[in-house]
């Protein structure tokens, strides 16, 4: 697993140090622990893990400020979130997931390596940015979910300030997106694309920029936006 870590460190320009790799071995152990009672990943190799949850995490740090605010939509066992804080990030971290035994791991993990400008949010991606004090309030959203990019706009947006951007993670880019990119208060900025070291693995990196204030009436109410998609 270190030697993976290495190679796709190095391949995503990060810093990679003994510290590093301490607390990844740390966050390793206890997620595939805690992973035999709470369905947290369906990954369970520690070479899969590094490579499918760290490396893939990783794969934003290189193109977002990382003093800047950001909140990961249905964040699982912490990614990208977690990850983007233990090799550095210092902006404001907020991790937002609908259930509450993935948020008391994270708050564990949390604590355990005491992690700091970060907090846990347990609720639904679409109750939450009804919350005035979340509602358009990060420079970054970002979000792992399989949803249609459609579906993740409308979980994401709002969450984003004007001049911000949402960053989605998805494994291929085919969905049409742009009716839902533009009532939402996007713009599409561009797609990188990236084949993860060590594997063949593909991940596309959507980066919509938020040019405008997402509309009142979005998001719709919870489970509207996965049943009648903009």
């Amino acid at each position: 697993m270190k030697e993976l870590l290495k190679e796709g460190f190095s391949q995503l320009n990060i810093l990679f140090t003994d510290e590093i790799y301490q607390k990844l071995q740390f966050f390793t152990e206890e997620l595939l622990l805690w992973n035999e009672k709470t369905n947290l990943t369906a990954i369970k190799t520690r070479e899969d893990i590094a490579i499918k949850h760290y490396i893939d995490s990783l794969t934003i740090y290189p193109l977002i400020n990382k003093q800047k605010s950001l909140i990961d939509i249905g964040t699982g066992a912490g990614f990208p979130g977690i990850i983007l804080k233990i090799v550095g990030y210092e902006g404001k971290i907020v991790l937002l997931d609908s259930l509450k035994k993935r948020i008391s791991f994270l708050d564990y993990i949390i604590k355990e390596l005491n992690i700091e400008n970060i907090e846990t949010i347990h609720s639904r991606a679409e109750d939450g940015s009804r919350n005035k004090q979340l509602r358009e309030q990060f420079d970054y959203a970002t979000a792992r979910a399989v949803a249609p990019l459609n579906i993740l706009c409308e979980y994401c947006l709002p969450y984003v300030k004007t001049g911000g951007q949402f960053l989605a993670m998805k494994a291929n880019k085919t969905e049409n997106a742009k009716k839902a990119i533009g009532i939402l208060g996007g713009s599409l900025n561009k797609i990188k694309k990236i084949i993860l070291p060590g594997s063949d693995y593909e991940r596309n990196i959507i980066i919509i920029n938020k040019i405008k204030k997402t509309p009142k009436l979005y998001p719709r109410k919870a489970g509207t936006p996965a049943k009648k998609p903009l």
